[in-house]
This record gives structure tokens, sequence and C-alpha cells, in this order.
């Protein structure tokens, strides 16, 4: 089938690897080249720094931004390398974006939901007020949420919230007037969903 939609994400960070990343997404819409839509190219990163949504902001892509959590102190647990807090963080996409063309000022959050441990009311609460917030500071923005999930891999304390939470999760944040969606899960059965597939591979090799 034509490909016609890319994200750049998973186990390598964008950031990390941006003198590539925004060349290559160059290349993927050139009319010349692939002539991908600028709309169906996404860069999704942590975030290591604020200065990480201008370097990937010059690549001619949507941005994503995996947030997890908008408290500091959870989400330094869920994303060990955090080393700024959420609202400097903030600050870096809101610069970003106020550069951009209008029709790249549309951006998603990207949360990983987690029985018990960043899927209660109050995180819903706070994700979708950092959300209003992003838009009420940029002009012409959209901020929509994707809910994903945790897909579970026998991990001893993270469990696969029910469905019932992740809803009630996702109309808390749309009260908030932010668009909210909960990704689709593919590939759990097989152990090949996003997160899965790196776990399985260590202990195929510690066998």
């Amino acid at each position: 089938p034509k490909v016609d939609n890319i994200v750049f994400m998973g186990m390598g960070e964008p950031a990390d690897n941006a003198d590539a990343v925004v060349p290559a997404v160059t290349t993927l819409v050139d009319r010349r080249m692939f002539g991908l839509a600028q709309s169906k190219v996404t860069i999704s990163t942590v975030a290591p720094d604020p200065s990480a949504f201008a370097t990937l902001g010059q690549a001619p892509a949507a941005l994503a931004w995996s947030v997890h959590a908008v408290d500091n102190s959870l989400r330094r647990r869920l994303v060990p390398t955090t080393k700024h807090s959420m609202e400097e963080l903030k600050q870096g996409l809101v610069q970003a974006l106020s550069s951009r063309s209008n029709k790249l000022r549309r951006t998603m959050l990207e949360v990983a939901l987690i029985e018990g441990v960043n899927d209660s009311d109050k995180d819903a609460k706070l994700l979708g007020a950092f959300s209003q917030s992003i838009m009420d500071e940029v002009a012409g923005s959209k901020v929509v949420v994707n809910l994903i999930p945790y897909n579970a891999i026998d991990h001893p304390t993270y469990r696969t919230p029910s469905m019932e939470k992740v809803m009630g999760f996702q109309k808390m944040v749309t009260d908030c007037g932010v668009l909210c969606y909960v990704r689709t899960t593919r590939g759990d059965e097989d152990s090949a969903a996003c997160g899965q597939l790196a776990t399985k591979k260590k202990r195929a090799v510690k066998k």
C-alpha cells in the first residue's frame, strides 16, 4: 500500500539526531521527491530540553510531545531523562510554535496511561489545563491530546487501565476544551505493540 503518513518516534529520540531527521523530513515532503503532505509527517519528542522544539521545528512537519504527565515529580519518574520543568519545556514549545506557519501550529501531546500512576482525575485536569494554556499563548495553534493505554509487558507494578477509566480521563480533558483521542492498540496480541518489542528482545537475550 502507498505510504501517506510517517511518524518519527520510538526507541530513538529525534532531537538527539536532528541533523539527520530535519533533512530527512525535508526530503519526504519535497514535491520532486516523495511529495508527502507536511501535515502527514510528524516528529515526536520527549523534549530533552526546551530548545529541542525549535531545533525539530525547522523541519516542515507537525510536532508531537511525549508528555506522559504534567506534574513535575511524576514526569521525572516516568521520563527519567527529564532535566527541565514542564513550564520550561512548555515555553520552548510555545516559542517554536509561534515562529511556525499557521498550518504547522497544530501539535499533539501524547500520554501513555498507566493504571494508578498517571490516570487520576487530577492528572486529567492538569493535562487539560496545560494543553489549553499552550493554545492561549500561541495564536492560531491547536493542541490535540493522544491517550495511549499502556501495553502490558508483565511489569510487576504497571498495568493497563480499564477502558472505562480511559474514557473517563478522555472526557475530563475534553471538558477543558481540548480535543482528546484514544489510540487504538495494534499488535499487543503478539507482544508487538508500542513499547513491547524492546522488552521482548531483552528477555530473549537473557535466556
